[in-house]
């Protein structure tokens, strides 16, 4: 089970404002091309997303639902991109300070990566998961209501910048 956290300057209202808008989804999960279908009630528990996976022509069209949703809190889908399988992603937001802490934890919960070992699955989807997190960031920052100071997200381009990088 792979997790990741990072700290964002903005409220858990706006990571959750970002996380409301069904079509910003593949704005921000790595791996989401684009969304075909939304629908009104999301993303109270039930809802759907329609959206597609892959690039562009190899293109695989399917669906998450949202399996539990306390606004500002707490969001858990079921990510659908069958033929490789499906994965239960948790997001768990906490104020700290001026901002807020955003932890992403993602399972394989059917098809064949539930076959792969979790250390071998676990390290593509940090990764993956850390870029997510990276993005989720300039949109919810992006929304946020900062007084000064660059985004998380600026901070760890700066630092790349200087031959490092950076990890929250």
């Amino acid at each position: 089970m792979s997790r990741n956290a990072r700290e964002l300057r903005c409220s858990p209202e706006d990571v959750f404002e970002v996380l409301g808008d069904g079509w910003l989804y593949p704005s921000w999960v790595v791996g989401a091309s684009r969304m075909r279908e939304v629908d009104e009630s999301w993303p109270m528990a039930g809802a759907e997303l329609h959206h597609s996976v892959g690039v562009w022509p190899v293109l695989i069209d399917d669906k998450t639902v949202v399996e539990e949703f306390i606004p500002a809190r707490r969001m858990v889908m079921r990510a659908r991109g069958w033929p490789l399988g499906e994965a239960r992603v948790t997001l768990d937001v906490k104020p700290r300070g001026d901002g807020c802490v955003v932890r992403i934890q993602e399972e394989a919960v059917a098809g064949p990566g539930r076959l792969i070992p979790a250390p071998l699955l676990d390290l593509p989807l940090a990764w993956r998961n850390a870029e997510t997190l990276h993005r989720l960031a300039y949109l919810a920052e992006g929304r946020g209501s900062r007084t000064s100071g660059e985004t998380t997200a600026e901070q760890e381009i700066d630092a790349a910048g200087e031959g490092g990088t950076s990890e929250t």
